[in-house]
């Protein structure tokens, strides 16, 4: 499971030939949230309140890229690495 980037303490995955819909993995300590990337939401899962918000942020900023990566990922190609919430 490619991790794609991590900031905050939160660690953000893709994992190859994943099941639709797109969507990515939030972990943070012992929580994970699979979030869509249509519309950015919860599919399964939980982040604490203040996570959540920086997961959704994050991938506000970054949607075209998380796309981009869905798709290297479904192939069975190394996803490319994001930068994190600064």
């Amino acid at each position: 499971m490619p991790t794609i980037s991590r900031f905050y303490g939160i660690v953000i995955q893709m994992f190859w030939n994943d099941h639709a819909p797109p969507h990515f993995h939030a972990l943070y300590g012992d929580d994970e949230a699979v979030i869509g990337l249509e519309g950015l939401t919860v599919l399964r899962g939980h982040l604490p309140g203040r996570a959540m918000n920086l997961v959704i942020e994050w991938a506000s900023q970054h949607r075209a890229e998380l796309e981009e990566d869905w798709e290297l990922c479904r192939s069975r190609q190394m996803p490319n690495r994001i930068d994190p919430l600064a």
